[in-house]
């Protein structure tokens, strides 16, 4: 069986030093992990301080809302209604304007 392609998601110092913060507010390393789009080891990598030791956390106001976080289906089919939505308006701004020329 073959290996999928890697992400090609690597985190960077700020990446980690939030991490670091929701780790400190108690987040579970899955959801910073579905946060961030990484495999968990990565965020247990930095949770031991195998990566990124020297790195402060980031302060609370500085972090994203605590998860868990959209699964990749809702994620998906919320796409899929806001694209409809979309449409939706695009169509009622197409007849006000329409509507909005005076007739000569």
């Amino acid at each position: 069986m073959a290996r999928a392609e890697p992400s090609g998601i690597s985190l960077t110092d700020h990446d980690a030093s939030i991490v670091k913060g929701m780790l400190a507010r108690g987040d579970r390393q899955h959801d910073i992990a579905a946060w961030f789009g990484v495999n968990g080891g990565r965020i247990g990598d930095i949770s031991t301080g195998a990566k990124f030791p020297s790195v402060a956390p980031a302060s609370h106001d500085k972090l994203p809302p605590p998860g868990p976080y959209l699964t990749g289906r809702d994620a998906h089919a919320a796409m899929i209604a806001l694209e409809a939505a979309a449409e939706t308006i695009n169509a009622a701004l197409s007849l006000i304007r329409e509507r909005a020329v005076p007739s000569q």
